[in-house]
């Protein structure tokens, strides 16, 4: 896979399968979606599904997937599966397919993710996912991953921590914006006080740690472990 996300959750099992399977929970913590619905279908088959992704105010992406679960496995963990794919024009992802896993561990829940996607405009579209949109979907998966859990271990609810993390965003922001001004000044004694203040602000944004109820993509691992391989789920799964 491409893509590999993981972090610890100390909760149950059952809370972070929900809050991760049920689309009006899911689309609430995960930044890479606007909207998620099922479609209908059949009872016991793999569950087709439609999202959606604002771009812009007047710009919303969508596209349609099939995804399956297993919650009663052997070893106490779980898994689910899914393949996706948008017919938009505007749509960088032309296919795609992951899973997430749910691993049982003495200090919480093992959650895991892997996935990868075809772009698609040719060797523009390569470049543009390589140098730019493939890094912004690693952090903005991970960034989600760590929303989740401070919904889970902490509640603190997806839209209090996004408004934390906005916060906390502008705050790093002034700490470099209004020095940077005050130094831009005609010289004097306060554009020449402000040469030191932009020092200690740029420090400050880059190196002081997000608060412990904001979400961080930091604190989740995007290296997969030396062996790590796909569930047999996924390749049950038709192409949607």
């Amino acid at each position: 896979m491409g893509l590999y996300i993981e972090t610890t959750v100390r909760t149950d099992l059952e809370t972070l399968w929900e809050r991760t399977q049920e689309p009006d929970r899911h689309q609430r913590w995960d930044l890479r979606f606007t909207e998620i619905a099922y479609l209908p279908g059949a009872e016991g088959e793999p569950r087709r599904f439609r999202y959606a992704t604002r771009v812009l105010p007047f710009l919303v992406v969508a596209g349609t997937g099939v995804s399956a679960g297993e919650r009663h496995r052997a070893g106490g963990d779980r898994v689910s599966a899914l393949r996706f794919f948008s017919g938009h024009p505007l749509s960088l992802l032309a296919e795609g397919s992951g899973y997430w896993r749910y691993v049982p561990t003495p200090d919480g829940i093992r959650f895991l993710t892997g996935y990868d996607y075809r772009p698609r405009w040719g060797r523009l579209g390569r470049a543009a996912d390589r140098l730019l949109f493939r890094p912004l979907m690693g952090w903005a998966t991970a960034w989600s991953f760590d929303r989740l859990r401070l919904w889970c271990e902490q509640g603190v609810t997806p839209e209090r921590s996004r408004d934390r993390w906005l916060l906390e965003a502008a705050a790093r922001l002034l700490l470099v914006a209004v020095p940077c001004a005050l130094a831009s000044l005609p010289l004097g004694a306060l554009s020449l006080a402000a040469v030191p203040l932009t020092v200690v602000g740029v420090g400050a944004a880059v190196l002081v740690p997000p608060s412990s109820r904001t979400p961080a993509a930091r604190r989740c691992l995007r290296v997969p472990p030396a062996r790590t391989r796909e569930p047999r789920l996924l390749a049950t799964l038709e192409q949607p």
